[in-house]
Formats: C-alpha cells, sequence, structure tokens
C-alpha cells in the first residue's frame, strides 16, 4: 500500500491534480459575501426582466396602434389596384386585336385564351 501512495506522489497526474485542488480553493469566494451577492444578482435579474417586459409591452401598444394606419395604407393600395386594373380591362375592350401581357402573366396553372 505504501508502494501505492508513492507512486501517486511522483505521478505527474496526481501533482497536476492537487495543484488544480489548489488554485480551486484559492479561487473560492469568501463565505460572507456570497449570499449578499447572491441577493444583489436576484434583484438584478429581476428588475432587467420587468424592464424587459415593460419594452415589450410598449412595442406591442406601438404595433396596435400602427394598425389602423398600416390597413388605410393598404385599402389605399387596393383601391389604387382595382382602378388600374379597371383602366386595363376598359383599354382592352377598346382594342379588340390587342392582347394583355400584363393578365397573361398572372396566369399561373393551364392555358387559357381570350374571348374577343
Amino acid at each position: 500500500m505504501t508502494e501505492s501512495s508513492n507512486s501517486r506522489s511522483d505521478n505527474a497526474a496526481w501533482q497536476a491534480a492537487r495543484q488544480w485542488q489548489a488554485r480551486a480553493r484559492q479561487a473560492r469566494p469568501a463565505s460572507n459575501a456570497n449570499g449578499f451577492k447572491l441577493i444583489l444578482t436576484w434583484l438584478m435579474f429581476g428588475a432587467l426582466m420587468i424592464v424587459g417586459t415593460l419594452i415589450a409591452l410598449l412595442f406591442l401598444l406601438v404595433g396596435w396602434l400602427m394598425l389602423p394606419l398600416v390597413r388605410h395604407r393598404m385599402k389605399k393600395r387596393m383601391e389604387q389596384m382595382r382602378a388600374d386594373q379597371a383602366r386595363n380591362v376598359g383599354a382592352g375592350a377598346a382594342q379588340p386585336g390587342h392582347h394583355r401581357p400584363h393578365r397573361e402573366q398572372q396566369v399561373l396553372e393551364g392555358d387559357y385564351q381570350i374571348k374577343q
């Protein structure tokens, strides 16, 4: 048994392990300030969570307030598109031999022909 204990003390791995343990003991913080730091850390974490929640609520409210404005813009854009489409349909009726490439580009599938 004494030979194995001597070989352990001479072994480089055991020496490195003892050095690592000694460094770990020295790096350990003082026990009296540990509770204070823990409470302070939790208080900071809680404050950051509250601030983050308030910022998220602010963004949510801004988004809700912008919805009517975005809806109004989209409604205007749809009216403009419908007016442009009605103008294109009216122009096509005045020129019976004229093909409308814009409408043909909108066809996704199938083989369609324009009746005249």
